[in-house]
């Protein structure tokens, strides 16, 4: 019998497969518990329809992606913040502020993509990574200047 997952079950497959079982699983098991549903044309159709507009979507995402992408590598931004005689800052610059220093440049990142391993706590050139997606990562680098 062949169904279609609504949902992911381990060592059949992922949601929106369409797989063989035998009866008595679909049956007993997958369906009544809202894991599949029968393979019927229309819900082949519906199944295929839906993927191909979810692809469609990850293609646009992607592309949008890639254009950020390219405006944030390579720039260089520079903030300035208090700091000690040896270059110390006397708090740090977080994910949070270098989010707001993109979006004064005209970039909306999300603070949580800015891959920072701590807050930046010294004077000097940093690169910082920022992860768009699984598969897209720009680098950029900032300054942190010592104020007067």
């Amino acid at each position: 019998m062949q169904v279609i997952l609504s949902e992911d079950v381990h060592n059949l497959g992922d949601a929106g497969e369409i797989v063989r079982v035998k009866p008595g699983f679909a049956r007993n098991f997958l369906i009544p518990q809202g894991k599949a549903m029968p393979a019927t044309a229309e819900r082949v159709n519906e199944v295929e329809h839906k993927k191909r507009v979810i692809a469609e979507k990850r293609a646009k995402e992607l592309k949008d992606l890639q254009a950020v992408k390219a405006k944030l590598d390579g720039m260089a931004l520079e903030i300035t913040a208090q700091a000690g005689e040896e270059g110390r800052l006397f708090g740090s610059v977080t994910a949070a502020n270098l989010a707001e220093l993109l979006a004064e440049k005209g970039l909306e990142v999300d603070r949580r993509k800015i891959v920072l391993g701590e807050p930046i706590k010294s004077v000097g050139e940093h690169t910082v990574a920022v992860r768009l997606r699984s598969d897209v990562q720009a680098e950029f680098k900032v300054t942190v200047n010592a104020a007067g």
